[in-house]
Formats: structure tokens, C-alpha cells, sequence
């Protein structure tokens, strides 16, 4: 057997059964050795998509999926994806063929571009030990939550494995989450006993069922509010006491409350600049607790006055075993009806500028999430637009919600929308992105329609790239490299097979309903042709960060 194969079947064989790729001579053998070896195998239409999709399934469905790409041109391809996974520390194998002979059209330097873009390096060596070092990456991608780049020599890939090779092949264990120390569990629960508002903000470390469900518990214990960062919506999507997203998303009661907290905890959380509005969410003496399982976190972003080194789900348990009395806090019934009745931004009053020719986009937004079914999974690129589905569709909990904008590029929104759907093949899946993002994506409407996935895609079509707009036109700066003249993208999309609606009114929006109660045997588009009068509420807060 060749070692090409051999490290195919291995990843199979270790429960990798997803890949996402583009297949090139490099990559031709082992991918059809993992499918051979029942892996399911995804062909993207350009690498960068292949990327984002395995980012996604990967964040969907708790497991390590992979991505397989060419040598040389397949790997850059991918590159923008693969930076997206690894800063985000998703656990994605990247299987990438490579030439070690520098005179070679195809020869770059791969293990440095893993290292500049945050992925861990590594490589198979020798035939000898192939599945050895393959079954080291997928444990190393698991255990550390991390982007893995595996480089497989194409000489190597050739050669013949020994007799028995894939006799000791495993899924590998499961990781050990990190136990808190005696000491930080009874720091954190004096902080806690000494609030009178706490607030918990969640983020992509609770983003697990028994992690919300200890911190419920919890925060019911103790009076706390509930909010999550951006990437964990929907965490607490049936808690009355959830304020939805904390940050730049956050609607103005959301925003106030986490304000007037006296304890902040920010749970598998960074409370970065995004989360806390670059800190103006904290009060000046707020007093700021944080849990991560890896210490390197701790403070990295901010100050903070209480650090736990542990795992969300034990940490949250732990503290609730020594805590006292149960106390009212922060859930009294003025802040119950205030939370009932004005958290959510659809519920915040609001001058609709919708014209004959173009729709509001709260007024789109709140549309669709009436007529799209409860039960989806959004996936959004970036752009002025992206407040509005993320914030004014509803979603049913933290799996019907896959947010790639670690790396803030656009073009990811619709590649995202696919990985998370193959990962939730149950829910309705709506790709919501801008036209900028949907264009430079839009080889992937194949990809969508070749799957045969019953999904919405909604385009919020200003013609420009909004934020650039939003951001320098005030300021007098000519505008002609940011937009553009009108694209008929529901014809682009009748193009690959699609359905396609164009919004410009309410009263077209009846082209979705009667989608959504139809037979749904071909996806549907959604060309909605947006006001561009104003950026969004978010815009100003965002740039900040530049």
C-alpha cells in the first residue's frame, strides 16, 4: 500500500469523516482513499471555499474535519479560509500535497505559510511512519483546538508503507477538560457572592449544551444576566434573562444592562474590543472575571480581577457546589419586563426608509425572520450589512448560528452557509450576505445547487461595498473604487440552477413565502436591493478597531 493511501484510510479510520477540497494530481490518491474508507468527500469550486466550508463543519459538528488541497496554488488558494480556522481555533486538518524540489513551478516555502497565518506545521516524513504522524495531527488539531497544516511530500506519498501499518489506527481519546484550581474556584465565588448585577458573557468555549446548562444554573443561583459574543449566539436563545449578543451587536437595553453590571465574567470568552465595545461595556468599577481553559488567554485583551485557569462547564459546576443563599441580583421584574419587552432590536422602534425602489434592511430582516422557518442555521459574511441578519434573524440555539469573522474578510458568508449545513442537515440553512461578499463567492452557488441544499441565500445589494461608503464618504473621499453599477444577482443565480427573488418592496417578499411552502426542490436567492442612505449602527463602533 502506498503511503498516500495508507494516510487516507488512517484519517478515516480516526474519525475524520469530512473533507472539503479541490482535488489536483497531488492530492487525487489520498483523497479517494478516504472516501474509499467512507469519509465523505465535498468538492468546492475554488479553495478558498473548500476552506471556509471545513471551518464551518468543523464549528457545527464539534469534530475535526478536514481540507484537501493541491501543492503550491491549491494551498494559497485556501490560504484566507485557513487563516479564518486557525484564528478562530478550529480544529481543521489541512491535508496539502507539497514538492520539496525548489526548482519546481509548484515549490513554496508551506510550513511558513502555515506559520504566518496562525496554522501548526506539520508533516509526514517517511513511508515508515506516515500514519503515525497523521494520526499525531488529528489528535494535535482536537486536544489543542487548533488549525493543523499537514504537508505530505508527493516522493513520500509514493513510497510503500510497511506491512500492518494501519493495524494500531484509533479515533483518538477525547480531550481532558482542564480542572480550576481550589483557589480560582472560591476567587470567582466570592466575586460572585459580592455582586449585586453580575453579568455572564459566553463565548465559543461554553459553546457547548452542559456548558449552558451549568451556567444557567448558575447565573439563576447568583441574580445573573445572560449575554454571549457574537460567535455564541444563541446560547441562551430560550433563557428569559438572555440578553442576546454583548458588543457592537448589542441593542441599546443590552448595551445599558451590561453597563450598569458591578461583575462582568466573561465565559470561554476573549472580551476582546468587539465584545466590549472596546472596554466602554465595562463600568469603571466593574470588577472583571475571566475563564478560559488555556492560561495564555487570561487577560489578553484586558485587565481582569479574577482569572481562572479551567474548563467552562467544570468551572461553572465548581463555583455553584460552594456558593450560598440564592439572590435575586440583577433578575428583579422591572428588568425582567424591561429585557421581555425591548432586548430584542425588533422590538426597537425605528424610521423605515424603505422607498419604491429599495428596502430598509431592518424592515427585509424582520420580514424573513417571520417567513423563514424557526428551525435554520445562519451563516453571514462581513460587510456594513451584517448587522441585520445577525442580529434581526432569530436562531434557535448556539448550532443555528456559524459567525467566520476572526479574520474579517468578506466572500466567506456563502461557503460558510455550506459547511454548517452539511454539519445540520435538519435545519434550513440562509447563507445572508452583501453583494460585494456574494459575487466574490459566487462560484459556490454550483456547489450549493450541485448538494441539492434546500437554502436561502439572501443578498443585501447596495451595489458598493457599503462599509468603505459609510466610512469615508462623510468625509468628502471620492467614492468610485467602492461602488458600482447595478448587478442582476438573481440572474447570476438562475444561472446555476437557483430560484430568485428580487426585493424591493415588502410585497415582493411574497416570492419567499410561497418558496419556503413550496416543494424547496432548488435553493432560492434572495436579490434584495437595499437603502443605502445611512451605514449601520454598528459601522462607526467597528472601524474603531482599524
Amino acid at each position: 500500500m502506498k503511503a498516500a493511501e495508507a494516510v487516507g484510510r488512517a484519517l478515516a479510520a480516526a474519525g475524520v469523516g469530512q473533507v472539503f477540497g479541490v482535488v489536483g494530481s497531488g492530492n487525487f490518491h489520498l483523497t479517494n482513499a478516504m472516501v474509499a474508507a467512507g469519509s465523505r468527500f465535498v468538492a468546492a469550486r475554488h479553495e478558498g471555499g473548500a476552506a471556509t466550508m471545513a471551518d464551518a463543519h468543523a464549528r457545527v459538528s464539534g469534530t475535526v474535519t478536514a481540507l484537501s488541497v493541491h501543492q503550491g496554488p491549491g494551498l494559497t488558494n485556501a490560504l484566507t479560509g485557513i487563516t479564518e480556522a486557525a484564528k478562530s481555533r478550529t480544529p481543521l486538518l489541512v491535508l496539502a500535497a507539497e514538492v520539496t524540489e525548489p526548482r519546481s513551478n509548484f515549490h513554496i516555502d508551506q510550513e511558513a505559510l502555515a506559520r504566518a497565518v496562525g496554522a501548526v506545521p506539520m508533516r509526514v516524513t517517511s513511508a515508515e511512519d506516515a500514519v503515525g504522524q497523521t494520526c499525531a495531527a488529528v489528535r494535535h488539531a482536537l486536544h489543542e483546538r487548533r488549525t493543523v497544516l499537514l504537508n505530505l511530500p508527493l516522493g513520500v506519498q509514493a513510497q510503500d508503507v510497511p506491512e500492518g501499518a494501519l493495524a494500531l489506527t484509533a479515533p483518538p481519546s477525547a480531550r481532558v477538560p482542564v480542572e480550576p484550581s481550589d483557589a480560582d474556584v472560591t476567587a470567582l465565588a466570592r466575586a460572585l457572592e459580592q455582586a449585586q448585577q453580575p453579568v455572564f458573557v459566553a463565548g465559543r468555549g461554553a459553546r457547548t449544551p452542559g456548558a449552558r446548562d451549568a451556567l444557567e444554573a448558575l447565573a439563576e443561583d447568583r441574580g445573573a444576566l445572560l449575554a454571549t459574543s457574537a460567535v455564541a449566539r444563541g446560547l441562551f436563545h430560550a433563557n428569559p434573562w438572555s440578553l442576546d449578543v454583548s458588543g457592537g451587536f448589542a441593542s441599546p437595553l443590552a448595551a445599558e444592562l451590561i453597563q450598569g453590571a458591578d461583575l462582568v465574567v466573561g465565559w470561554g470568552c476573549a472580551l476582546n474590543m468587539w465584545t466590549m465595545r472596546h472596554g466602554r461595556l465595562i463600568g469603571a468599577g466593574t470588577t472583571v472575571a475571566q475563564i478560559d481553559d488555556d492560561a495564555s488567554a487570561l487577560g489578553a485583551h484586558r485587565e481582569v480581577h479574577v482569572g481562572v485557569t479551567g474548563d467552562v462547564e467544570l468551572t461553572a459546576r465548581r463555583v455553584r457546589e460552594t456558593a450560598g443563599v440564592r439572590r435575586q441580583g440583577y433578575r428583579t421584574p422591572a428588568i425582567g419586563g424591561a429585557i421581555a419587552a425591548r432586548v430584542r432590536w425588533r422590538d426597537v422602534p425605528y424610521e423605515d426608509t424603505s422607498g419604491r425602489d429599495r428596502i430598509d434592511s431592518r424592515t427585509l430582516s424582520i420580514a424573513l425572520d417571520d417567513i423563514l422557518p424557526a428551525e435554520r442555521i445562519i451563516g453571514v459574511d462581513s460587510g456594513n450589512f451584517m448587522g441585520y441578519p445577525s442580529m434581526y434573524l432569530s436562531v434557535p440555539d448556539e448550532s443555528g448560528f456559524c459567525f467566520t469573522q476572526a479574520f474579517q474578510s468578506i466572500g466567506l458568508g456563502l461557503a460558510t452557509a455550506i459547511g454548517a449545513a452539511l454539519a445540520r442537515p435538519d435545519r434550513l440553512p440562509v447563507a445572508a450576505l452583501g453583494d460585494g461578499g456574494a459575487l466574490m463567492g459566487a462560484a459556490e452557488l454550483d456547489t450549493v445547487r450541485r448538494l441539492g441544499l434546500p437554502m436561502v441565500v439572501i443578498v443585501y445589494n447596495d451595489d458598493a461595498y457599503g462599509a468603505e461608503v459609510h466610512h469615508f464618504g462623510p468625509d468628502g473621499y471620492p467614492l468610485d473604487t467602492v461602488e458600482f453599477p447595478p448587478t442582476d444577482i438573481a440572474a447570476v443565480a438562475r444561472g446555476y440552477g437557483f430560484e430568485a427573488v428580487t426585493v424591493r418592496t415588502s410585497a415582493d417578499l411574497k416570492g419567499v413565502a410561497d418558496w419556503v411552502g413550496g416543494s424547496r426542490s432548488a435553493p432560492l436567492l434572495v436579490d434584495a436591493k437595499v437603502t443605502a442612505d445611512r451605514g449601520a449602527w454598528w459601522l462607526e463602533e467597528a472601524f474603531r478597531g482599524h
